[in-house]
């Protein structure tokens, strides 16, 4: 499904496209929202869910043909928790097994968790699983750029969620886009309870993302954000 506007998400695994690059499978069960972008031999994905499906994500990916005469693909987690982060290992062995070079790369807070295994941060005992600890090659801090093919992405620290919680924003000329993570949802935003989270943070967060123009914000957890500085201004006055 190739879309122009956003209107309606089909609710169940159908991949839709946002042209010209990215395509975004909604997560299954416990599992974030997946994100493929594409540029001439690169791909990045953008979070990876638990890891309990991710072969039904690649068999979507194999199948429509969206990694056809990719070389190396950069896998990037937004932020810390299991549910984005544990399908890293198995999906990385599958793109590798297809002859594509794998980074991992993330906030330099959410990589250090990672390579440490901290599951006190992690939280994959809460899905009855374990992670095991991952090197992570390219460790990004505020500002920074992500480089997919001819795409540039800049990576925008936005703790809140956990410490390292970050999104990642595309503007390409053509089309505006924010990876929020956990960051914010469409009406809602990431809970702050759970092991670094911090309410006040993440206020100030959501005021930094505001001085963004996005066309449209695709989030770790269901339906994409329509109205960007609305939808911000509606969760800034609650909080």
């Amino acid at each position: 499904m190739k879309i122009s506007s956003i209107e309606e998400f089909p609710r169940d695994l159908v991949p839709v496209e946002v042209p010209p690059h990215t395509v975004m499978l909604r997560g299954i069960g416990w599992d974030s929202n997946i994100y493929l972008v594409r540029s001439d031999e690169s791909a990045l994905i953008i979070d990876t869910g638990t890891g309990v499906n991710w072969h039904a994500y690649a068999e979507i990916w194999r199948g429509e043909g969206y990694l056809d005469g990719v070389k190396r693909a950069v896998i990037f987690n937004t932020h810390e928790h299991f549910d984005h982060v544990g399908g890293n290992t198995a999906l990385k062995m599958w793109l590798e097994g297809k002859g594509i070079e794998v980074l991992f790369a993330a906030h330099e807070i959410t990589a250090k968790t990672l390579e440490k295994g901290d599951d006190y941060v992690i939280l994959a005992h809460a899905y009855g699983r374990r992670f095991e600890p991952q090197k992570v090659d390219i460790h990004l801090t505020e500002g920074d750029r992500l480089r997919v093919g001819q795409l540039e992405l800049e990576l925008i620290h936005t703790p809140g969620h956990t410490a390292g919680s970050s999104c990642l924003y595309l503007d390409d000329g053509e089309i505006r886009i924010m990876f929020t993570g956990d960051t914010v949802f469409n009406g809602t935003v990431g809970r702050t309870d759970l092991p670094t989270g911090d309410g006040w943070a993440l206020e100030h967060s959501l005021e930094r993302l505001e001085e963004y123009d996005v066309d449209f914000g695709l989030p770790g957890h269901g339906w994409v954000i329509k109205d960007w500085k609305k939808n911000l201004d509606e969760i800034l006055r609650w909080l």
